[in-house]
């Protein structure tokens, strides 16, 4: 009966990063530098209020955008980390983690034949949602301009079925961002025309040298941004599928009906933990982001000493290097290095076509880990 099943899901494969994970999950003596998630626990008195809300039975269906409470604190959080300004009310919708806050978007905004465009190297969870959508994806080559999207770039690509740009910064796998002035290029490109941003956000917490800034807080761009963001990367939560959305009143709306039908609401005493997390929490990624920051230094210095070809990341956690390759893919490459190195790195392949030839490493290890993980490297680069 598989003639059966929706021809859009037969043309989507299981994603590039999971592929590689399970072919070499039975290789022994393994250090990997793969995994985006924080190696941190989850803040104690986060746990305390997950606890503390089973207690009093807050275990029910809540609104479908979330507890009000949750939104007031997000719109909070947001206003002032970010300066962007959004109604608790009508201009939020806490999701099942910032994943399902990409699915309802892209079915909200999408139909058959819309193009929308990914800056690649990027993280392959956005084109399955495009294809499911009947639309398609146009990738945007940023590998010679830093890992950005540029105005020029943007430009070229730009078509009368161009419905939306996706622009996830801090990037994973680079690790760019954006500043302010670089933002402003794209904006005089997007703001006179009839075309959806959906900025992730994820990594807003994990940028270094500067504050994250993002394009919704342009008064030109509010009224067509999608800002999605979560409490996954800034507090350690990944388990607890807590993300968000941002997004004008007219446009949540309609949003609201997809994540209604789609999930009803996300978990409720995950909710009470990430209030927690946005209220007496808002700077418990302080401790974390200066960790991440003394790693990419030790990183950057010892990629750069094995003479690879590498950016160094503005946010996030993860390096993307340009390997020396010759008759060889990123992938037969990561499998090269499992095996004969000892030390798993991501394929360059997973975040789409334009990754090819370089790898990601994830820095969201101790240090102990990191150091005997590039050691294995350096040693697999002189054989």
């Amino acid at each position: 009966m598989e003639h059966l099943l929706n021809q859009k899901l037969k043309q989507i494969e299981i994603s590039g990063i999971r592929k590689f994970f399970n072919m070499v999950a039975g290789e022994k003596d393994v250090i990997s530098l793969t995994i985006g998630q924080p190696d941190f626990h989850t803040p104690d008195h986060i746990k305390h209020a997950a606890v503390n809300a089973l207690t009093l039975n807050r275990t029910s269906y809540t609104h479908n955008a979330g507890i009000l409470e949750l939104r007031k604190a997000i719109a909070a959080y947001n206003e002032e980390k970010y300066q962007l300004s959004y109604n608790p009310e009508d201009e939020i919708i806490v999701t099942t983690g910032a994943s399902q806050a990409i699915d309802i978007t892209f079915r909200g905004i999408l139909n058959p034949g819309d193009e929308v465009i990914l800056p690649g190297p990027i993280y392959p969870g956005y084109e399955p949602h495009i294809k499911l959508a009947g639309a398609n994806v146009v990738y945007a080559d940023t590998t010679n301009d830093g890992f950005k999207l540029t105005k020029e770039n943007l430009l070229s690509l730009i078509t009368e079925r161009t419905k939306c740009v996706v622009l996830p910064y801090p990037s994973n796998p680079t690790g760019a961002s954006f500043t302010k002035e670089e933002l402003n290029e794209l904006v005089s490109v997007l703001e006179d025309r009839d075309i959806f941003i959906l900025a992730d956000e994820i990594y807003s917490e994990l940028v270094y040298e500067r504050a994250h800034y993002s394009i919704a807080r342009f008064d030109s761009m509010k009224n067509k941004t999608i800002v999605i963001n979560g409490v996954s990367k800034s507090h350690s939560m990944t388990g607890f599928r807590i993300g968000y959305l941002l997004a004008p009143a007219w446009l949540a709306k309609e949003l609201l009906k997809v994540h209604q039908y789609n999930v009803s609401c996300a978990s409720s005493i995950s909710q009470y933990a990430a209030l927690e997390a946005l209220t007496n929490g808002k700077d418990d990624t302080i401790i974390m982001r200066e960790a991440y920051n003394e790693r990419r230094e030790y990183v950057y210095k010892r990629l750069v000493s094995m003479g690879m070809s590498v950016n160094k990341p503005e946010g996030a956690f993860y390096f993307f290097p340009k390997f020396p390759t010759e008759n060889i893919d990123s992938f037969q490459l990561g499998l090269e290095l499992v095996r004969k190195g000892k030390i798993a790195l991501v394929p360059g392949s997973s975040f789409s076509p334009v990754g090819e030839g370089y790898m990601r490493l994830s820095y969201a290890y101790d240090i102990d880990t990191i150091k005997k993980a590039l050691d294995r490297l350096e040693g697999f680069l002189q054989q």
